[in-house]
């Protein structure tokens, strides 16, 4: 498709000597019927070329084409207000955006590649046993959060943290991860750190990780956390929408309760959601 566009730019600019006239003398529907094909990306691209291009990249049907189905759904879940009088591609472009909803707990936004829909829930979204006793967790602002705030766990015995969403996730697969980091993040003359004093635990025995969706799926999986210092997104399993004309209800955890011994020095930034193509690059295991 890149290449395709590289060719209409060419001819557009009237750089080719091929034909006496080019793609720019063609009428705006016609090559609005064009970038209705192509990516974003090469779309903006070649709005920049002339008025016709930049006339027809604005038609309403062309960024149609580029939301989901059932956008007007996604609209109504995540906005308390949304303007009425937006052009479609104005649309597709708020939608790209990490649009906070749920007091600000949740983040939803368009992957512009694909157009599939990403989700994000912080840990104030989510519920953490043992949360509101700071002899266990305490919330620490970092710059390395969609959220800028994390939960750290110094030190448990039960360690179980449990999400629920509802959801109107367009038709498609999708990827849920927990998004963590052993040790205690910190910042010293700009640079990004991390303090590996409470960690422990984690080696002994796995954490468990569980999905369920309102239509009957199940996921189970698990691994042991480690590598300190890094952020990881810990793959919990994958779910399928097949119609995007009602929401979908989805449960997760992650649980560590072998009583046997404590754990600590973990922590735990967001649940996110993908979209499963994306799979293979956020795995971790």
């Amino acid at each position: 498709m890149g290449s395709g566009a590289s060719a209409l730019r060419e001819e557009a600019s009237g750089s080719s000597s091929s034909a006496a006239t080019g793609l720019g003398d063609l009428p705006e529907s016609c090559v609005a019927m064009v970038l209705k094909y192509l990516e974003p990306k090469d779309i903006c691209k070649l709005a920049k070329l002339n008025r016709a291009f930049r006339e027809a990249s604005s038609a309403d049907f062309v960024w149609e084409s580029k939301l989901p189905s059932n956008y007007q759904r996604l609209i109504e879940k995540v906005f308390d207000k949304f303007p009425d009088d937006l052009c479609k591609k104005d649309i597709y472009a708020m939608l790209c955006r990490p649009n906070s909803f749920d007091g600000g707990t949740k983040k939803a936004w368009l992957e512009k590649s694909t157009g599939g829909i990403c989700l994000a829930i912080s840990t104030k979204g989510l519920t953490v046993t043992g949360i509101d006793d700071r002899r266990y967790w305490n919330h620490i602002l970092i710059d390395e959060s969609r959220f800028s705030t994390v939960a750290y766990l110094q030190q448990i015995w039960w360690f179980e943290i449990n999400g629920e969403v509802e959801f109107p996730f367009p038709a498609g697969t999708y990827s849920v991860f927990f998004r963590l980091q052993l040790g205690r993040p910190y910042k010293r003359l700009g640079r990004h750190l991390c303090s590996s004093e409470h960690i422990h635990g984690w080696d002994i025995k796995p954490v468990h990780f569980q999905l369920s969706t309102s239509d009957g799926q199940h996921a189970v999986s698990q691994c042991f956390v480690n590598e300190p210092g890094k952020w990881i997104n810990y793959h919990v399993g994958d779910f399928l929408v097949e119609t995007s004309n009602k929401p979908t209800n989805l449960k997760f955890s992650m649980t560590q309760i072998d009583c046997t011994h404590t754990k600590g020095g973990l922590c735990v930034d967001s649940v996110v959601i993908h979209p499963s193509v994306f799979k293979e690059r956020l795995k971790r295991f």
